[in-house]
């Protein structure tokens, strides 16, 4: 039977092995497998009286919930969400076997480490201890309920996981609180730990481009969609929008502690780029933070080598900060493409808002404590995250969610988030313990 003084190294065991069975996520329904670790986690909670219900929406995407019963009904629910899957590699460019989950120099290697593996790690190993005990002290059963789900696709928008288990089975996972991905990073000198207690919305869309076809041997003055394409990206590229401050940006850069004229200048709207600069590997993470951002990331353009195309089409990642409508969607693009809006028609009309969880809740108090455990001197810091997770659909429910953890000293946010879909994804040894000690500590509380 294992006791609390284990909690890392099972943790850390667990995580390998979830990272080996390489439930990749391409965005085809066909990818991911996350059947795997379902049975994964079928094994590691075997013999702890914890059975779990699998819900499978499609051969292979398979998502398993436990549920620990409290001894009071009025005591509030905690669901720790974890997913499952993990997002493609270009294997060239790791120094290390992506699927391997080697321990080098302190560090555990592998696709899906920081994003979000660990995390799901750790949840389970945290609830088995709850629902096992620690040798030879007393049981200890919790007022509230505690959730355990793993669930499948967040990486392409869930809809073989928390969205259809919301649809189609929410008495699973109805909580009253709820804790996820994208926390724990630190913050400037004075010691702070990122917690997400909001994400951007999201817009996706796609340009239809219009030109004529034509014979790939007289190029010249032909309208090539393609090339209206190419220049349709380099606009949306160059276009920097309205900047907004928000109070949880005013208040990272306060934590970053930068001199006073860049702090300034990094909360002015009319000097924001002034300072960008000066931010660093945090660039990318300041400028999502206070914009917009449209990315174009899928142009497809042409059939055959020797044919002008006539037709083309851009998709757009766009992420929409609090407040923002599907109108102002629209009108950022016009505004960006000019007068290329002749040849360009927009479609989709996708659309979910920001969203945003209270900071008064006893969830908040006891993240609050758990990091000053770790950090005497911490604090901790409110973000928006600027990518998405499956907090969003609790949050649309009324249900606060935040993203938590706590990572080691050598984890700024600007180092954090490049790992997330890039190349050489690890996390250190001193991180998972840090986590999963926290974790144990943050359930005990809320729901004890």
């Amino acid at each position: 039977m294992p006791h609390r003084g284990t909690l890392a190294q099972q943790t850390t065991e667990l995580l390998q092995q979830l990272i080996r069975n390489r439930c990749v996520n391409d965005g085809t329904p066909d990818s991911g497998h996350e059947i795997r670790t379902v049975r994964t986690l079928q094994q590691f909670f075997a013999g702890s009286g914890l059975e779990g219900i699998v819900v499978e929406p499609h051969p292979g995407r398979a998502s398993l919930i436990v549920r620990i019963e409290g001894s009071d009904r009025s005591a509030p629910t905690l669901a720790l969400v974890g997913h499952t899957d993990v997002v493609p590699v270009e294997e060239a460019g790791w120094e290390h076997d992506p699927f391997a989950a080697e321990i080098i120099d302190g560090e555990l290697w592998g696709r899906g480490a920081i994003d979000m593996l660990n995390l799901t790690a750790s949840y389970a190993v945290v609830t088995r201890a709850l629902a096992e005990g620690v040798p030879g002290a007393a049981r200890f059963r919790p007022r509230g309920d505690l959730v355990f789900a793993a669930v499948a696709d967040e990486e392409n928008g869930s809809r073989f996981g928390v969205q259809w288990l919301t649809e189609n089975r929410l008495d699973l996972i109805d909580a009253d609180y709820v804790l996820t991905e994208s926390g724990g990073a630190h913050a400037g000198p004075q010691p702070s730990l990122t917690v997400m207690v909001g994400e951007k919305g999201i817009a996706t869309r796609r340009l239809l481009v219009r030109g004529t076809p034509g014979h790939g041997s007289a190029p010249w003055g032909a309208r090539n969609a393609g090339v209206i394409a190419a220049e349709a990206v380099t606009r949306i590229a160059r276009f920097r929008g309205t900047t907004v401050i928000s109070p949880e940006w005013r208040a990272y850069v306060d934590a970053l502690a930068y001199d006073a004229e860049t702090s300034a200048a990094l909360t002015d709207p009319d000097r924001f780029y002034d300072a960008l600069g000066s931010t660093g590997a945090l660039a990318g993470f300041a400028h999502a933070s206070t914009h917009t951002t449209i990315s174009p990331n899928i142009v497809r353009a042409g059939e055959k080598g020797n044919v002008i195309p006539g037709e083309a089409s851009i998709d757009l990642d766009i992420r929409i900060l609090p407040d923002v409508s599907a109108d102002d969607v629209e009108g950022y693009l016009r505004e960006a493409l000019g007068d290329l809006m002749d040849d360009i028609t927009i479609e989709g009309d996708l659309y979910g808002a920001s969203t945003v969880s209270p900071l008064d809740t006893p969830v908040v108090e006891a993240l609050r404590s758990a990091v000053r455990r770790a950090y005497p001197t911490a604090e901790l810091l409110p973000m928006l995250g600027v990518g998405g997770t499956d907090g969003r659909f609790f949050r649309r429910r009324g249900v606060p969610a935040y993203g938590f953890g706590v990572l080691s000293e050598r984890w700024d946010y600007g180092r954090f988030r490049r790992l997330f879909h890039g190349h050489n994804e690890r996390i250190d040894l001193d991180s998972i313990d840090l986590t999963v000690s926290a974790l144990d500590r943050v359930v005990r509380e809320v729901i004890g």
